[in-house]
């Protein structure tokens, strides 16, 4: 029997991750549950297996989940302290799924135990690369991509030296607009945007997804775990979302991996890793498919993929002003106060005026973060008058 704790285990990464330990209970012994303000849900899913702490990241909400496991013998504990505190319980996987920046303290704090954390927040990984990695090798800890990009470039390279790495593609479905016009982009909505073709996300991602900035950060993300060079990553849009990614060898081979558009895929891979657990999802069927397609980014109408490039080549503190700006202006376009190709406006306004020396500590990373929500917001308010 493993242990695992699931930081984020209300969310979509949540589910799919409990949803297969569900499948094979007499294999896992959950250590730690957490959500955000979801008292209910999370005390739900802590009894049903058997947890051995709840917690809540909005203390306002600790009453009802105490309330809700009176009796169980489940620790309920709430607030940012719980959080880390949950982190660092001893588990031999811990499931790093709390959305934004929120994450970061847990996921460095599970990072720091130095064993194995499957890491499904690429925030984490874009604001704090360097001193993320720098724990990661400090602590001897073992990090899986568990986005389904990054897990597939994963697979791709198991065995193989970065040295013998030509390139490395991340695929992106394109989103919902695809091959909207740009006067149809001006006047999307969040309910178009939020209703991906393929996925089943929260709605922060799926817009990232609609603007291209989830593939930008996840170019970010994959420059910190494949250290091959920015030159040598790429991105290809393939609308089918069969193809998670490619990797190219010096000799001309492409490995790719291709699966179901379920994150339960990636997710069982890095929690039977490194061996192989059944899914519930039916074989890739080809056929049925029938054709697979591809195209070259188009970064005049989603510039998003160039604003992360750029971000990623000034290094320091870029990424991580540029993760918490696009944050904001997600935000305000979900809140209907932001049109959407206004998104990557406010993100190219705050880079060009919030510069700060490069972060060295993760505190460093959360004043950065802080300060480039404030010029958010600023350039939000500038934009509205």
């Amino acid at each position: 029997m493993r242990s695992i704790s699931v930081l984020g285990a209300t969310g979509s990464i949540g589910a799919s991750t409990l949803d297969l330990i569900r499948r094979e209970p007499d294999k896992w012994r959950v250590v730690a549950l957490t959500a955000n303000g979801n008292a209910a849900g999370l005390a739900r899913l802590a009894i049903e297996f058997r947890a051995e702490i709840a917690v809540v990241a909005d203390e306002n909400s600790l009453p009802d989940l105490r309330e809700a496991l009176a009796g169980s013998g489940i620790v309920a504990s709430g607030g940012a302290a719980a959080l880390v505190e949950a982190a660092t319980r001893p588990a031999d996987i811990t499931v790093a799924a709390i959305v934004g920046c929120a994450g970061l303290a847990p996921t460095m704090a599970a990072i720091e135990q130095g064993r194995s954390v499957a890491l499904a927040n690429k925030e984490a990984l874009v604001a704090a690369g360097e001193v993320m990695t720098a724990a990661v090798a400090r602590s001897g800890a073992t990090l899986l991509p568990t986005d389904s990009e990054h897990n597939a470039i994963f697979q791709c390279l198991a065995g193989n030296s970065y040295d013998h790495v030509r390139s490395i593609t991340l695929t992106a479905s394109g989103g919902p607009f695809l091959d909207w016009t740009m006067d149809q982009l001006h006047a999307a909505t969040p309910a178009q945007a939020i209703k991906h073709p393929n996925w089943d996300m929260g709605a922060k991602i799926s817009v990232d997804s609609a603007t291209m900035f989830n593939k930008g950060l996840e170019l970010i993300e994959a420059h910190h775990l494949f250290p091959v060079g920015l030159d040598r990553l790429k991105i290809i849009v393939h609308p089918q979302s069969v193809i998670h990614s490619m990797v190219e060898y010096r000799d001309g081979s492409t490995l790719a991996q291709l699966g179901p558009s379920d994150m339960r895929v990636p997710i069982a891979s890095c929690l039977a890793w490194p061996q192989r657990m059944d899914t519930p999802l039916a074989p890739l069927d080809l056929a049925a498919i029938g054709e697979l397609t591809f195209r070259a980014p188009d970064e005049e109408r989603f510039p998003a993929t160039r604003l992360c490039r750029l971000a990623a080549e000034a290094g320091g503190a870029a990424p991580a002003v540029l993760n918490a700006a696009n944050e904001v202006a997600v935000a305000a376009f979900l809140a209907g106060k932001l049109p959407f190709t206004r998104i990557a406006v406010v993100v190219e306004q705050v880079l060009a005026r919030y510069a700060p020396p490069p972060p060295v500590s993760l505190a460093d990373v959360m004043a950065v973060d802080a300060a480039a929500r404030a010029e958010a917001r600023s350039v939000l308010e500038l934009a509205t008058k």
